[in-house]
């Protein structure tokens, strides 16, 4: 199955949270065409969710969460994921609802 390029596909989910209402950017660059994505979403209050993709049996992408957990704790496990792997792009979302805007269908049917 054919994957949107890794910019093109960060640039939507910000694009998506900001019509929302939240704030979201992106706070590391990776490859272009083909870098995974780690979406941090902080809650404002001290803490964040991370949502880390893998594939299920079916080959669709899921995201996983991470937490909540104290940010410094996220913020840890990502620069750790980032020095495995510098192709990786991060997100980071800004919400009090922590919504990470990862699930929504794109159209009707």
């Amino acid at each position: 199955m054919p994957q949107l390029k890794a910019e093109f596909w960060t640039s939507a989910l910000i694009r998506r949270a900001e019509i929302g209402g939240a704030f979201a950017a992106v706070v590391k660059r990776g490859d272009a065409d083909a870098g995974a994505c780690l979406v941090k979403v902080r809650l404002l209050n001290g803490e964040a969710v991370l949502y880390r993709p893998i594939r299920n049996m079916a080959g669709e992408r899921v995201w996983l969460p991470k937490g909540p957990s104290e940010e410094r704790e996220i913020d840890s496990y990502m620069n750790s994921r980032v020095d495995d792997d510098p192709d990786i792009w991060i997100v980071e979302i800004e919400d009090r609802e922590g919504r990470h805007f990862l699930t929504e269908p794109i159209e009707t049917a």
